[in-house]
Order: structure tokens, then sequence, then C-alpha cells
């Protein structure tokens, strides 16, 4: 067995998504929708496997309450949220709501707008308006990345012992090792924040555009 990871080719890809859950006609719908209305941003936002993996995750740590920031077309938000443990609550933050219309749409199709409450607005500020005590199952982290420290810093304090936190687009598609612009390097500086933090303990996944998961000590 080669220690050295696979090069994921287009055909390789297709093969791993093949051999996972299937995304049903809901996700398969939103996705497309998702990438007529954000064709830039798509490829890192739709990434089948990174559905399945979310609603596995949630599943597999019994989540109760969750959070997610950066929710868009909602995509992600219905994977958590298919995932919660009967009675389960996720809370999303995003700064601007665009495609708020297009989320709930595609939850209330998926019968699961009832567990969702999306607040939009200035995300950092509502963040510190959330119980301050550690009752939080799990966090997402995506969109915004330059936001990313702030955030982390909110909710580490609030996630109960055991609690996972995600967070999508840690690679920048490989402009980590040497980044480009400021929003390159707001990740590998982020990055490097996580790995040293003594709160956690953290692995980072090549799903999609990276996925770190961080388990909260």
């Amino acid at each position: 067995m080669s220690t050295k990871p696979l090069p994921l080719t287009t055909e390789l890809h297709a093969y791993l998504v093949a051999h996972g859950s299937a995304p049903d006609e809901i996700v398969r719908e939103l996705a497309e929708e998702t990438r007529a209305v954000l064709p830039a941003e798509a490829g890192m936002r739709v990434a089948p496997e990174q559905a399945a993996f979310l609603t596995f995750l949630t599943r597999l740590v019994g989540v109760r309450q969750a959070v997610e920031v950066g929710t868009s077309t909602g995509l992600l938000s219905l994977a958590i949220a298919r995932g919660l443990v009967d009675g389960g609550r996720l809370t999303c933050f995003d700064v601007s709501g665009e495609h708020a219309g297009v989320a709930r749409r595609y939850w209330g199709r998926a019968g699961v707008a009832d567990r969702i409450d999306l607040r939009v607005g200035p995300v950092a500020d509502a963040l510190r308006e959330l119980p301050g005590e550690r009752y939080l199952d799990f966090a997402f982290l995506d969109g915004d990345q330059v936001g990313y420290p702030v955030y982390w810093d909110e909710l580490v304090p609030r996630m109960r012992s055991g609690a996972v936190i995600a967070v999508g687009g840690t690679l920048r598609a490989g402009r980590v090792l040497a980044p480009r612009d400021a929003d390159d390097r707001a990740i590998a500086a982020f990055n490097d924040e996580v790995v040293a933090d003594a709160r956690v303990e953290a692995v980072m996944l090549p799903v999609a555009d990276g996925v770190t998961l961080a388990r909260v000590r």
C-alpha cells in the first residue's frame, strides 16, 4: 500500500462519488441551480461528496445543536440538517442572505425547514449574541474565509467537549503552499493557528477544496 496520496483524476473522482451515498433529486437540482446562480463559486460549493460527508458526520457525532457560517444557496446546511437528531436545530449565519429564497425553497422540499434558523447580517456580531455556555455539538465554517479567525474565536468557547468544528476551503485550490493574494494568505495563517490551538485536535482532509476537522477537547 502506497503512503503517497493518489492524484484525484476526473475518473477517480467520479468513482469516489459513485461509491458513496448518492445525491437525491433535491440535492442534484439544488447543485444545478447553485451552478447557475454562482458559476464562479460553484466548484467549491457543490461537491456532492462534501454534502454526503457532512450528513454522515452530523449523524456520527449525534448533533443536536449546530451552527453554520456562510449559507449561500443552502446545499450544505440542508446536508447538516438532514443529519441532526430528532429535535435538533441548525442556526445559519449569512452576511447578505442574497440567496436565502433559493435555500428556503429547497429546505422546504427536503422537509428540514423547521430545523433551520437563518440569521442575516454581520456574522461576528450575531455569533457574539449566542449563549455563552458550551452547548454546541457541531459547527461548519464556509464562505467568508478572511473572517474565519474571528468566527473561530467566537465558536470554540461555545463548543462542548467532544464537539466538532468543520472548516471548508482550507486548501484554497492548493494555493496555501504559495499564497497569491490576501485571501490565500489569510487561510494559510488560519490553518497555522488551528493546528497550534491547544483547545482542539485537528486533521485536514482533501475533500472538495479542503476540509479541516477539529475536535474540541
